[in-house]
């Protein structure tokens, strides 16, 4: 079974907009395209159940019963209990609201460990403990692979050690981290394990009870729905954390991470996703399974065909001299988040040549400015970083090696 590129590209509108016919999209690490099940759900929405939620009347009792519904649904695709998904603003907020509701659970010296791997996301907020008597204790990357050891880890640990803050992904070096290996050892030490999937989800979402983490977060807006973030807190851990809501929401465990209401109407039209990956699962499988099974089968659809894509473009990349790539070289544990410097050339002439190709890139430090550091690579200009998903086309890969030969000459 292989992914039908053809149907999958007729659930994105941005595909048949013609002020983006020509383009590449090479910035989805930055947002995906919406799928068109979300973009419906959320006009409905504003249309005919923009009120407030849960009261008797039918336009309230549906926008409620709609809530309900991507809590249940995202909870059955990460194979993890509806009342452990929580809605917020935005990852960096979540982990936020996460670090003032979880420092009285600990102690003054205590220690938490933060890698130098991940996004500023799910690292800033926990480092800011420090001047509320916590002690962070840095997980540094390989100066030239940008890999995290874990070797290192290990030797990191001591008795006052709470949690371990990493990345599935890193949205820069693209490698995809062991999380249930890491979260094993940092459960053998007595401390919690925190994961920023957000570079790793828009490529499939996880089985998050089989990767035993306690926390989970991921960017909806990266996943092909609305600018939120979610959030997965196991169930037991959630009642030791300090309310952050209205003290009247003490107990209420989904309005305890969250200190303002939420968008209704993002957090109802968040369920189109999942309508989106359910038109893939029908569309590819005929026999039916529950929903962490669809899951894990379109992962296996969205991998092959990106490892097929990524495999061209680090061949070209690999064969160029001119070329620095930042992280591994293979596809192997590796997502389609491909970073690069070139040698010959200044990077912002560089990288405006490859605009004028109709490719769509990133270019800075993506807020993952600590790897940049242990790299020893300038955070500006930073790296030119190519980044795609399973709606991507070998055509669009084509066109970008083609843009890049073209910028790279002299």
């Amino acid at each position: 079974m292989t992914l039908d590129l053809e149907f999958v590209r007729s659930q994105f509108p941005a595909f048949s907009e013609p002020s983006l016919k020509g383009w590449a999209f090479f910035e989805n690490a930055g947002g995906s395209y919406p799928c068109i099940q979300f973009i419906n759900r959320l006009t409905s929405f504003y249309m005919k159940n923009k009120v407030q939620v849960n009261y008797p009347y039918p336009a309230s009792t549906l926008a409620g019963e709609l809530m309900e519904a991507s809590y249940k649904r995202f909870a059955d695709y990460l194979n993890v209990k509806e009342s452990e998904i929580h809605f917020g603003p935005s990852t960096t907020q979540n982990i936020y609201v996460l670090a003032q509701a979880m420092r009285p659970m600990w102690a003054d010296g205590d220690e938490i460990i933060v890698s130098c791997q991940d996004h500023e996301a799910n690292a800033g907020a926990w480092r800011k403990l420090a001047s509320q008597g916590i002690k962070i204790i840095e997980w540094h990357v390989d100066s030239e692979t940008g890999l995290l050891s874990l070797n290192r880890l290990k030797d990191l640990f001591s008795k006052r050690t709470r949690m371990v803050a990493f990345p599935h992904c890193s949205n820069i070096i693209g490698h995809i981290n062991p999380v249930k290996e890491i979260t094993q050892i940092t459960h053998n030490h007595g401390a919690l394990s925190v994961v920023d999937g957000v570079g790793y989800a828009p490529h499939g979402f996880p089985d998050i009870k089989d990767l035993g983490a306690d926390i989970y977060l991921f960017s909806l807006y990266k996943t092909f729905g609305p600018h939120l973030g979610l959030m997965y807190v196991n169930e037991n851990l959630i009642g030791k954390m300090e309310n952050q809501s209205h003290f009247f929401k003490e107990g209420i465990t989904r309005s305890m991470l969250t200190p303002a209401g939420p968008d209704h109407a993002q957090i109802a039209s968040a369920s189109g996703v999942i309508d989106y990956f359910d038109a893939i699962y029908n569309h590819h499988f005929k026999n039916t399974a529950e929903p962490a099974k669809r899951n894990n089968a379109i992962n296996g659809l969205f991998r092959e065909h990106e490892e097929k894509l990524l495999k061209h473009l680090l061949d070209f990349l690999k064969s160029r001299e001119d070329i620095q790539i930042i992280g591994p070289d293979s596809i192997q544990a590796r997502a389609p988040i491909v970073s690069i410097i070139p040698k010959n050339k200044d990077l912002k002439t560089f990288y405006a040549a490859l605009t004028k190709h109709k490719l769509m890139l990133g270019m800075g430090h993506f807020y993952a400015v600590r790897p940049l550091i242990d790299m020893n690579i300038a955070r500006q200009p930073g790296v030119l970083r190519i980044s795609f998903v399973h709606y991507t086309s070998m055509d669009d890969i084509n066109q970008l090696i083609e843009g890049l030969k073209e910028a790279l000459k002299d």
